[in-house]
């Protein structure tokens, strides 16, 4: 394992945020938020919306990060932009380098309603294989959810994370990671096979429930597929939910992106404690969400994973009542082994019984990978992210406040 500590960039920020010195930062800003802003500083709509495109591109797909830089506009406004707006990127505290290639970031933001509080930090993951190149991004700082066997569970919710700041890992990854026209690989070997891009795939599984971010988890996913911006397929997309029914049929229609549920049992009495959500929205009412899932379909399959707890969730049994549950439903089970950390009251399920229960579904036509666990020797893998962000009491943010 490297561990290496750097210092690069700015905090991120929100839709329409501005900092003490009244810029606003066009991270994570939509396209028609961009034009209106232009037309209030006094440009007319045709020249708005060619500006507009111009910064866009210069933006997502050049990765600038000084106006300074966007060679096919004008002097005059250059000098607009650079008055008005700001192109923030997270402060980077730490990256470590795991034994598999594996990178994790820390990063820091400051809330972009109230720059006067402590920033926050959120853990950002890429995982480099042969075929892709997946980041694992985050939706809020800690989570609200408190699954028993992930470690993210045992922060407390600090805050949702803006739309700025959720693209911003994306930018702040495709810079490190020299993903950019011009950028240095920091590592031979980085891009998988036959891509141009060390990033091909986003996931949204990182720290938090993406659906009770809604809005900006939205938001983000759309910019992140913009054909003309980071131009991410949206089958190359996937977020990943622990349950919320409500927001699930929603974000198929608002984003289009690939789902992922996290299941990890087959009865509501073993799911309710792993999964405390489950006792608002059951297994029955999570399944019948997925079969309406928009667009669902054999080439649009949903993920259902699973992670192997020892002796609590492995049993021949459950591998066949999933495949009985999962009936109908255009589907791939992604077998995860438990990655351990520090207190937690479970153990990784004995490798002849995942294989048992891999069998089990294959057999029953389910394809069911069993993940490698990656980046586990610096905390990295699935379940494993935790930052020291804490919620502040009220009285602390009013006393901040006040300063």
């Amino acid at each position: 394992m490297v561990s290496l500590d750097l210092a690069t960039g700015k905090p991120g920020s929100e839709n329409v945020s501005t900092s003490s010195s009244d810029k606003t930062d066009l991270i994570g800003l939509e396209r028609p938020q961009i034009e209106e802003l232009l037309i209030s500083f006094g440009l007319g709509e045709k020249e708005a919306r060619m500006r507009t495109r111009q910064l866009w591109n210069w933006i997502y797909v050049n990765g600038i990060t000084d106006f300074e830089r966007m060679s096919n506009v004008s002097k005059v406004a250059r000098e607009l932009f650079h008055s008005k707006f700001s192109l923030q990127r997270p402060e980077v505290i730490s990256e470590q380098v795991s034994s598999d290639g594996t990178r994790k970031w820390l990063f820091r933001f400051v809330d972009p309603a109230n720059p006067t509080l402590p920033p926050v930090d959120v853990e950002t993951v890429y995982i480099p294989e042969p075929s892709r190149g997946t980041l694992c991004v985050s939706s809020q700082v800690g989570c609200t959810l408190t699954c028993t066997f992930c470690h993210t569970g045992t922060q407390r919710l600090v805050r949702n994370l803006t739309a700025g700041e959720i693209v911003g890992q994306v930018v702040m990854a495709r810079e490190l990671l020299g993903d950019f026209p011009g950028g240095e690989r920091p590592m031979n070997g980085l891009v998988p096979g036959g891509e141009t891009r060390a990033i091909t795939n986003i996931v949204m599984m990182g720290m938090g429930e993406p659906l009770y971010n809604f809005e900006n988890v939205k938001n983000a996913m759309l910019i992140f597929s913009d054909g003309d911006g980071l131009s991410v397929s949206k089958r190359r997309i996937t977020l990943s939910t622990s349950g919320v029914v409500s927001e699930i049929k929603a974000i198929g229609e608002q984003a289009g992106v690939m789902l992922a549920i996290s299941l990890h049992a087959v009865r509501d009495d073993l799911r309710n404690e792993l999964v405390p959500i489950n006792k608002k929205w059951p297994i029955r009412e999570l399944l019948e969400a997925c079969r309406t899932y928009p667009g669902v379909s054999n080439a649009r399959r949903i993920t259902f994973e699973y992670v192997m707890l020892k002796g609590i969730n492995d049993s021949d049994a459950d591998a066949k009542e999933l495949v009985r549950l999962l009936a109908n439903i255009p589907a791939k089970i992604n077998l995860i082994p438990f990655n351990p950390w520090p207190g937690s009251p479970y153990e990784c399920s004995d490798w002849e019984t995942i294989e048992r229960f891999s069998d089990i579904v294959n057999k029953a036509g389910y394809a069911s990978p069993v993940r490698t666990p990656r980046g586990r020797d610096i905390f990295a893998a699935c379940g494993q992210l935790k930052s020291t962000s804490e919620r502040l009491s009220k009285k602390e943010r009013d006393a901040l406040s006040a300063k």
